[in-house]
């Protein structure tokens, strides 16, 4: 199959022991971005499967009904296909393959190190060694402050797990099954949203990012937390929203920010709002860009790629696709 891999900013598909289970295809792989509908359908003349890492490429109808007719399969890394129309793809016989992999522990890794980085300055102090310079800043050690987890779930306990090693007092908050679950681990829930928001030290978030919970962490939210405090957000930009922080930032209520996640990425300039903030600290959503990930991710779309070509397709989310097309 001539299979085309999309959005793969560090070219790093080529250098995984996953590689070997595309010999005999050929491959293209395309290290920049394209999301306009008709110059990526241009891109992609005379490909028969895409591979789509995570959600790096949003695939509404615009985009799909601009793809080549050539193009049969939509292979996502891991479980989540909610940016890609279903729908659109089932008129036009293109297959969507998923499964269920899932890696909790780089995105909650990511978060610690922000956190770290953000509090002991670490950025700071190496950009200041390299021209010269010796100490500058002082930092902040976490024990015995208040780590604020929003929504305990796969990611979130994880983060809270390793608060608790540094010797941190957990709260919580979120909906009624999450603080159960951070209730039965023997964690505090906040009695109120305000008082999650003026306790907390650090506020960390980890939820998907759905029609409910798109704009969940509010401007007047953010104006509860201390001017002292550190927001973290390693899930998506949309739970609270650029601007909405930026602004929050500029006026002090938190204190500072750690990010990964953008509205649009991938961010190449810096007309994000986030960006040129002294007291936010920006990573190009590196939350699950570690090998051992893309190991498993591109892995398994990878076998989809194969399992299709064989043609035993399996893990087919819209199989009505595999009808109207034959």
């Amino acid at each position: 199959m001539k299979i085309a891999i999309l959005d793969d900013y560090a070219n790093a598909s080529r250098t995984l022991d996953a590689w070997t289970k595309l010999a005999g295809h050929d491959v293209t792989v395309f290290t920049d971005h394209e999301s306009d509908p008709a110059a990526l359908g241009a891109r992609l003349a005379g490909f028969e499967a895409v591979v789509v890492i995570q959600q790096r490429l949003w695939m509404p109808r615009a985009i799909i009904e601009k793809l080549p007719a050539s193009v049969k399969l939509i292979s996502q890394t891991g479980h989540w296909y909610a940016h890609i129309d279903v729908s659109a793809c089932t008129e036009r016989g293109i297959a969507i393959t998923a499964a269920g992999t899932t890696n909790f522990h780089a995105p909650a890794q990511l978060t610690w190190a922000l956190i770290l980085a953000s509090l002991r300055h670490i950025p700071r102090e190496v950009a200041a060694m390299r021209s010269g310079r010796w100490l500058s800043t002082l930092g902040e050690e976490v024990n015995g402050r208040t780590l604020g987890i929003y929504a305990y779930g796969n990611i979130g306990s994880i983060v809270a797990a390793a608060g608790c090693a540094f010797g941190m007092r957990i709260l919580c908050w979120g909906r009624e099954g999450s603080t159960g679950r951070a209730r039965a681990a023997g964690y505090d829930v906040a009695a109120s949203r305000e008082e999650f928001y003026e306790t907390s030290d650090i506020v960390s978030i980890h939820l998907p990012l759905r029609t409910d919970s798109r704009g969940i962490v509010t401007a007047s939210d953010l104006a509860h937390m201390k001017p002292t405090a550190l927001f973290v957000n390693v899930s998506r930009a949309g739970l609270v929203g650029d601007h909405v922080l930026a602004e929050a930032l500029r006026k002090g209520r938190p204190g500072r920010a750690a990010v990964d996640v953008y509205e649009e990425e991938p961010v190449l300039n810096t007309s994000n709002p986030l960006v040129g903030l002294d007291n936010c600290l920006c990573t190009p959503h590196l939350g699950y860009a570690a090998r051992d990930t893309f190991e498993r991710y591109l892995g398994g779309a990878f076998d989809h790629v194969n399992a299709f070509a064989a043609g035993k397709p399996v893990n087919v989310v819209n199989p009505e696709a595999l009808r109207s097309a034959a």
